[in-house]
């Protein structure tokens, strides 16, 4: 079996900002991934980050993927495993690792989770017809591979990820005829909306999908309105003659292997589900593994990064290995995370890690 200090699962942003903090503090690391290069979602974001130069503001996340990537890839201390998958974590530490049809076990000290996230889907009629898409699919198909989803999309979801991709689809030819969203407000930031309506795109609040239609594949969909109880509202019904319709309705956290390695879990809404009870350095209830990403609980690309970077700096302080400046870098990313999370957007997840932090005190996770 082979051993290392700390194992990373997951090369996407949170987990490339884990392998690097660890590295720099002096940690041998090894990183898996599932895909067939580093980056995770990052290597399909074509649009520019916004924020602190921290967080890469002005660059692509296709960008970032790389610049994150080259950190790592030819670091002889980090031994980089893609098209990779963890199957177990096992009560003695070790986990199986499945690549090319084979099975390597390796026994790490600690390990970073960072396995991200699931897309949700909805239930209506028509929605196993082929043209009915999660957003992570057709982020896929046009920005890794160049293929277009159809002529004539309808987009279900205004958080950021349905705004960002309809945008996207505007830009690679594509008709967005409308979005829709069952809330009353867009749940996206206010730039990524004005850049839709500036296009002609009308954003439907408190409006759903009510059917698909198609005979093969998708040839239309029907909207209708919510009340304020969110029950459709007959009579409210609209047509649109679509061949592609996107679901971008939310996140789930990837918490399987945490589940069957034994961590206590807590499922908290704001989060996006079942999360990891943590604390503040984002070590769970098993001590050897820490948590960091959409695992820890549905944020931003940019919150995943800081994440990743404080439980880097954690998982390998606690195996002894620090610099002098750790402790500056650790203070430097707490900050960083509560001026992301401040505001009207942020109160969700503020909410979230309260009650997080509270469970966690009562079982003992948090001091």
């Amino acid at each position: 079996m082979r051993t290392t200090e700390i194992c990373v699962i997951g090369a996407g942003p949170a987990g490339l900002c884990a392998a690097i903090a660890a590295r720099r503090a002096g940690a041998q690391v090894t990183c898996v991934d599932s895909g067939d290069r580093p980056g995770g979602q990052l290597v399909k974001q074509t649009h520019k980050f916004f924020g602190s130069r921290g967080q890469f503001a002005g660059k692509r996340g296709m960008d970032i993927a790389r610049i994150l990537a080259a950190q790592i890839e030819n670091d002889p201390m980090v031994d980089l495993m893609l098209e990779s998958t963890v199957i177990g974590i096992y009560d003695d530490g070790a986990m199986g690792i499945e690549h090319e049809d084979s099975l390597t076990f390796i026994k790490p000290a600690c390990m970073v989770c960072a396995t991200g996230a699931s897309e949700r889907m909805l239930a209506f009629p028509g929605n196993d017809l082929p043209g009915v898409y999660g957003a992570g699919a057709v982020q896929t198909l046009m920005n890794v591979y160049g293929v277009r989803p159809g002529k004539s999309v309808l987009m279900v979801g205004a958080g950021n990820i349905g705004l960002i991709v309809s945008y996207q689809l505007l830009q690679a030819g594509v008709e967005v005829a409308a979005v829709v969203e069952a809330m009353p407000e867009v749940g996206g930031y206010d730039v990524h909306a004005r850049k839709i309506r500036r296009a002609g795109v009308p954003i439907l609040t408190s409006h759903t999908v009510k059917a698909v239609h198609g005979a093969r594949t998708v040839e239309a969909a029907c909207v209708w309105a919510l009340g304020s109880d969110f029950q459709p509202i007959p009579g409210t019904e609209r047509a649109f003659q679509v061949d592609t319709v996107c679901l971008a309705v939310g996140l789930a956290p990837l918490a399987d292997l945490l589940w069957q390695a034994g961590c206590k879990m807590a499922y908290i809404p704001e989060l996006g589900g079942h999360v990891a009870i943590r604390d503040e350095d984002y070590r769970t209830s098993r001590p050897d593994i820490y948590v960091a990403g959409d695992l820890a609980g549905i944020e931003e690309a940019s919150s995943a990064m800081i994440e990743g970077t404080i439980a880097g700096i954690a998982a390998a302080r606690s195996l002894g290995h620090s610099t002098r400046d750790s402790e500056e870098m650790l203070a430097t990313a707490r900050a960083q995370l509560d001026a992301l999370r401040a505001g009207p957007k942020g109160e969700k997840v503020r909410k979230g890690i309260d009650r997080l932090m509270r469970l966690g005190r009562e079982v003992g996770v948090v001091a």
